[in-house]
């Protein structure tokens, strides 16, 4: 994986976590939404979102292809799954965003539908697989079995 690749995943990682965490803060605040309640914020958040899963399955395939992971039939098979609960969860984000004001509860019952919960788990397990160290040409099924490095004699 190129360093721009690796960049470019942990950029989109980073925003859909990070709003992740600002609707998590929203939601506890008890807003009726509008003006100064810090609607704005939350729709900038939603909107940060949602570009960082535009075309996500794309460019997880892409890298996947890039790196020449294998087997390629289950990553193609997980980002098939990963491709659908980032299309379902940008329609939940837009649809928020369609509102003319964004409650507290909105954003609750947005954290809580399961199409959100659904790709945040598989950002966890995509991330997890494609870190740097398994770009070493070592299929991730190996890494999983890896035997921990020996303790350090030196101190």
């Amino acid at each position: 994986m190129t360093d721009s690749s690796t960049t470019a995943l942990r950029t989109r990682i980073d925003a859909i976590e990070s709003s992740y965490e600002l609707f998590l803060g929203y939601a506890a605040k008890g807003s009726r939404g509008g003006p100064g309640s810090g609607d704005g914020s939350v729709r900038t958040a939603i909107e940060q979102m949602d570009r960082a899963l535009e075309g996500l399955g794309e460019f997880l395939a892409a890298t996947v292809r890039e790196r020449g992971l294998e087997p390629l039939a289950a990553y193609d098979g997980f980002i098939t799954v990963l491709s659908q609960d980032a299309l379902q969860s940008r329609a939940a984000l837009q649809l928020v965003a369609a509102q003319e004001t964004i409650s507290s509860a909105v954003i609750d019952n947005l954290n809580g539908s399961i199409h959100l919960r659904a790709i945040l788990t598989d950002l966890f397990l995509i991330d997890e697989i494609l870190r740097p160290r398994a770009s070493e040409g070592v299929p991730a099924a190996l890494l999983a079995n890896e035997e921990p490095p020996p303790p350090d004699k030196a101190s």
